[in-house]
């Protein structure tokens, strides 16, 4: 199927669909524009549940999709939040860059009338579960502290005093290195434009099955980014760290790591489900969020 056409099997809703409407209450700045936006989505929604603290917990509805109104931190932040039972999602770009949230709010209107009329395509997104366990243990229920599901990327970066840290990564159990550098990225197709990008990693196209390691200020010219298949399980570990290495997942801080802490990551059963009302390329999408210029035109002057 062309990737600018709109899915024809795009799953059938009722005529007015159960929604859950996700929102950030702590955005002070954004309060009136989700006063103002309430009235239209219910026109053409039935809003069964409204979230406002997107850390707190996702209630239980009989929800056919979430609208997350905000910018792609909060997109992030309502993928995580419902963890392995992902709604559909149209994102409402109240912030800047809106890749994942990319309808504007002077276009809602016609996205929710093509929402309701089944004029839409939901894109499905690799999400991945992380773990911590202590070393030496394994991977039971019991053995793990910490664990949750994320969209962009997971990282462990240096924390105060900030100096260099030795990590350790392991697929499938086998040591692969250990990166001298300032933090390590594991990142999807969707996050290898966020972190991994500004840390010089690739873009990957976002119907890829695989993930992106990319060290942060390698302290050796050889190490590079690895892109490696979404079926492998990756396992970090900083056993020199004294309490100076930060596990941070989407942009939030998770926990300090102890030397005996080991973080895993993997595929997660779920997907993000991500609704696109519009044919856009994704490469246009790219140039347009990313700035991406050509060559100056030629005006004929010297």
């Amino acid at each position: 199927m062309d990737p600018n056409e709109l899915a024809a099997d795009a799953p059938p809703l009722a005529s007015r669909p159960r929604a859950v409407v996700m929102r950030d209450a702590n955005k002070a700045d954004l309060l009136q524009r989700f006063a103002e936006l309430q009235p239209l989505i219910e026109s053409y929604l039935e809003v069964v549940a409204t979230v406002s603290d997107l850390d707190g917990p996702m209630p239980g509805t009989s929800a056919e999709l979430a609208v997350v109104l905000g910018g792609d931190g909060s997109m992030l932040r309502a993928a995580r939040l419902m963890g392995d039972n992902q709604l559909p999602v149209l994102g409402v770009n109240l912030g800047r860059l809106g890749f994942l949230a990319d309808v504007r709010p002077e276009y809602l209107d016609s996205a929710l009338r093509s929402v309701v009329a089944g004029r839409y395509r939901q894109v499905r997104h690799l999400m991945f579960q992380w773990h911590v366990r202590h070393d030496g243990l394994g991977w039971d229920e019991s053995d793990i502290r910490l664990q949750g599901v994320g969209l962009n990327e997971a990282a462990i970066l240096s924390a105060a005093p900030f100096k260099m840290l030795d990590i350790q990564m392991y697929v499938d159990g086998e040591l692969v290195t250990t990166y001298g550098c300032d933090g390590l990225l594991v990142s999807t197709p969707v996050g290898s434009t966020a972190h991994n990008l500004s840390a010089g990693g690739p873009i990957l196209r976002k119907d890829l099955q695989a993930f992106v390691v990319s060290p942060i200020s390698a302290h050796t010219l050889s190490n590079r980014p690895v892109v490696d298949s979404a079926e492998r399980i990756y396992e970090l570990a900083v056993p020199h760290s004294q309490g100076t290495a930060t596990l941070v997942v989407d942009g939030s801080v998770i926990d300090t790591l102890q030397p005996t802490d080991r973080v895993r990551i993997n595929r997660a059963p779920a997907e993000f489900k991500l609704i696109e009302v519009e044919g856009r390329g994704y490469y246009r999408t790219l140039r347009e969020k990313l700035g991406w210029g050509g060559r100056l035109p030629n005006t004929g002057s010297t």
